[in-house]
C-alpha cells in the first residue's frame, strides 16, 4: 500500500512551453501604427491648410468690400456758398473812364470731404470774368478738409472795374437808375486724398458759376448765382 501511495503522490510536473509569436504579425502591426500615424499627422495638416485657405479668402473677400465701400476714395464738393460785394465806390472819372469805380468781392466757398482720409490740396485760384477779360483774382492758401468734414473759406478778391467800366462805358446817370453786370468764376482746386497710404488719388476740383452783379449808387448785390462743379 505504501509504494502504491508513493506512486500516486509522485505526479510528472507538466511544463508549458513558450508561446512563440511570429516575427510577420509585429512587423504588420508596426506597419498599421505607422499608417495611422500618418494619416492623423495628414489629416491634420489638410484641416490647417484648409483653416489657412479660408482665412485667406475671408480676408481678401474683407479687403474687396472695403475698397469698394469704405477705402473708396469718393469726389470732393465744391460749393460756393455767397457772393458779396464788401465794398463799393464810386468816384468821378476822367476822360477815358466817366465813372471810377472801387469794388471788393468776397466769395465764401466750402470743400466737403466724403472719404474717410483727408483732402489735402494746394494753393487755390479764383477767377472772375466780365465779357470774356478777367475783372479780378482770389488767392487760396493751401490747407486740409479731415475726414467726413466741410471746411469753408472766404477769398477777397479786388475787382478791376476800369476794364469793366470800359466794356460797359458806364456813366453816373446808369449807375443811379442802377445797371447789371453778367459775370462768370472760375475756382480750381488741386489736391490728395491717402487712405492708409494704399488708396492714393489726385483729385482736382472745378467750380464754375455764373453770376448777376447788380449795380446802382444805392444798391449793390449779387443774384441768380448758379454754379455747377467737376472732378477730375
Amino acid at each position: 500500500m505504501a509504494g502504491k501511495r508513493e506512486k500516486e503522490q509522485v505526479k510528472p510536473i507538466m511544463l508549458h512551453a513558450p508561446s512563440i509569436v511570429p516575427v510577420g504579425d509585429d512587423e504588420e502591426a508596426a506597419s498599421r501604427w505607422r499608417s495611422i500615424q500618418y494619416l492623423h499627422k495628414r489629416r491634420c495638416a489638410l484641416c490647417c491648410c484648409g483653416c489657412c485657405g479660408a482665412t485667406v479668402v475671408i480676408l481678401g473677400i474683407t479687403i474687396l468690400i472695403l475698397s469698394l465701400t469704405v477705402f473708396k476714395v469718393k469726389d470732393p464738393t465744391l460749393t460756393m456758398n455767397s457772393l458779396t460785394l464788401d465794398t463799393f465806390r464810386v468816384e468821378s472819372g476822367t476822360l477815358d473812364n466817366l465813372v471810377l469805380l472801387n469794388a471788393t468781392l468776397v466769395a465764401d466757398i466750402s470743400i466737403k470731404n466724403p472719404n474717410v482720409a483727408s483732402f489735402r490740396f494746394d494753393n487755390s485760384t479764383t477767377d472772375f470774368y466780365y465779357a470774356g477779360e478777367t475783372v479780378g483774382v482770389a488767392y487760396a492758401p493751401q490747407g486740409k478738409v479731415s475726414a467726413r468734414r466741410t471746411a469753408r473759406m472766404n477769398v477777397t478778391v479786388d475787382v478791376l472795374t476800369d476794364r469793366v467800366v470800359k466794356q460797359m462805358n458806364i456813366t453816373t446817370e446808369a449807375l443811379t437808375a442802377g445797371t447789371e453786370l453778367n459775370l462768370t468764376s472760375f475756382t480750381d482746386i488741386k489736391g490728395r486724398v491717402n487712405v492708409l497710404g494704399v488708396y492714393k488719388r489726385d483729385i482736382e476740383v472745378m467750380l464754375n458759376c455764373s453770376m448777376t452783379l447788380e449795380l446802382s449808387t444805392a444798391f449793390h448785390g449779387f443774384k441768380n448765382t448758379d454754379c455747377s462743379a467737376n472732378v477730375s
